[in-house]
C-alpha cells in the first residue's frame, strides 16, 4: 500500500505547529486510529520517519515538532511538559480528531503523559519509549504517571534512561512491558524494525 509523507501545520496557543504526517492511499478514511508520535523537545518529529513509512499504510500518523522546536513557533516563555501537552490538545482540535493513539519517546513520554491525562475520552492508547523521571524542573513521573488511565504499554530500551523507565514498575501494575532486544538505545535508526513490530501489536487492536 503506498503511504504519502507530507508536512503540515496547524494552529494551536503558541502559533503554528509544524507536523511531520503520512496517511494512507486512501486519503485519510483511516483503517485503524490515527497516531500521534510525541519527541523529546531536542529533536523534531523527523525523528518518527520510520514509524510514519511503516504505520502510516493504515492509519494517520502525526509528528510534530514541539513548540519552540524545528519549525513549529516558540511560547513568548520557556516551555514546560504543560505547554507541549496543550499543543498535542490543540492539534487533536485543530485536525477534528475523535480518538487517537500516543507514543512518546524520552522527553517526549512526559507530554504522551500529560496529553492522555489531559483528554481521557480521546487517547484510546498510550505507548512510552525510555521515561525519564522528571523533566529537571518540578515535573515528577511518579506522581504523574498513575492518573494515566488508558492501556499503557513501556519500552525499556537500553539507553540512559534504562534504570528510570525500570522505575515506572510499580507506578503502573497493569502495564504491557516490553525490553527492546536491540543493543543500543538507538531505537529509531537500527533498531526500528523492533520498535515497529512492538508497537504494531500493541495498537493494531
Amino acid at each position: 500500500m503506498t503511504i504519502h509523507l507530507r508536512k503540515m501545520y496547524v494552529d494551536c496557543r503558541f502559533g503554528q505547529l509544524h507536523m511531520h504526517t503520512s496517511f494512507p492511499s486512501s486519503g485519510g478514511f483511516d483503517e485503524l486510529t490515527p497516531l500521534v508520535c510525541i519527541a523529546p523537545p531536542s529533536q523534531t518529529g523527523r525523528l518518527y520517519r520510520p514509524l510514519l513509512r511503516d504505520l502510516g499504510r493504515d492509519r494517520s500518523v502525526y509528528a510534530p515538532d514541539l513548540p519552540g522546536t524545528g519549525e513549529s513557533d516558540a511560547p513568548d516563555h520557556s516551555p514546560h511538559v504543560g505547554d507541549f501537552a496543550a499543543a498535542c490538545v490543540d492539534m487533536l482540535e485543530s485536525l477534528r480528531l475523535k480518538h487517537v493513539d500516543v507514543v512518546g519517546y524520552h522527553a517526549g513520554s512526559l507530554a504522551a503523559i500529560e496529553f492522555a491525562i489531559a483528554r481521557p475520552e480521546q487517547v484510546r492508547r498510550v505507548a512510552l519509549i525510555g521515561v525519564p523521571s522528571s523533566d529537571g524542573g518540578g515535573y515528577q513521573v511518579g506522581e504523574r504517571l498513575p492518573l494515566v488511565r488508558q492501556p499503557v504499554m513501556i519500552m525499556r530500551a537500553r539507553d540512559e534512561f534504562w534504570e528510570s523507565t525500570g522505575r515506572t514498575d510499580p507506578l503502573l501494575r497493569e502495564a504491557r512491558r516490553v525490553e527492546l532486544q536491540h543493543p543500543t538505545g538507538a531505537v529509531f535508526e537500527s533498531g526500528a524494525e523492533e520498535v515497529i513490530r512492538v508497537a504494531r501489536d500493541f495498537f493494531d487492536r
